[in-house]
Parts: C-alpha cells; structure tokens; sequence
C-alpha cells in the first residue's frame, strides 16, 4: 500500500517536471500567473499551429498545472496552485538534504580535511598494579 502510494507520488511528480521542461509550458504558465486567459490569448505569442499548441494545453492539464473550462466558444485556462504546491514540497525536500551535505563539507574544510571528531583520541585507561 504505501509502496503504491510511494509511486503514484513519484509519478505525478514526473508528471509536474516534465510539463516544466518545455519552454512553451512554462510561458503559458508565466502567462497564467497574472490571470485566467483563453487559448486563442495564451497561443498568440507563439509561431506554431494551434492543434501543436493545444498538445502543450493537453500536457499541462494532465499534469495538473492547469484547468480548463469552456463558455460557449471560448476555452478559458487557469493555473491550479496544487502542482506548485507539490513540486515546491519535493524541492524543499532536497534543499535541505543539499544544505545539511554542503555544512558537513564546510565543517570538514574549516577543520584542515579532516572528518568531525577525528582530531580527538581515546583516553586509555591506566591500570595501577
């Protein structure tokens, strides 16, 4: 059960990553965080089809960065908070493995190479007989 549950996470977080590494994606969700806008406003700056453009829609609503809803002819987008959430919840996450390794680096460096405790000796105990 938590295995599963383990991988469904890792797999959405792929999900989440993988519409980020698509210039175009990351426009369009630039552009969503001002606001709501349709498809016709968010495919304006870009120079190919709107059939391709949508592909980027489709990507980004399956990987949870975006919703849309159509009134009438119009499909307005909208950005969802949740995906950000979550990546942002990931990214912590390493941040803090990377700030902890990068401390014992700086302790190792500031203490002449050598790991902590190492420059201290065992006292031996002296037996009287």
């Amino acid at each position: 059960m938590i295995l599963s549950l383990m991988e469904q996470y890792s797999e959405r977080l792929n999900d989440i990553f993988q519409a980020l590494a698509d210039p175009t994606r990351r426009a369009v969700l630039g552009r969503l965080r001002r606001g709501p806008a349709s498809i016709g406003e968010l495919a304006e700056p870009f120079a190919i089809t709107l059939p391709s453009f949508m592909k980027h829609i489709h990507l980004l609503e399956e990987s949870g960065w975006i919703t849309s809803r159509k009134e009438g002819r119009v499909r307005t987008c909208v950005i969802q908070k949740k995906a950000l959430a979550a990546a942002d919840a990931w990214l912590a996450t390493q941040r803090a493995v990377w700030e902890a390794r990068t401390d014992r680096l700086e302790q190792f460096v500031a203490g002449g190479g050598k790991p902590a405790g190492a420059g201290r000796t065992a006292r031996k105990k002296e037996t009287r007989t």
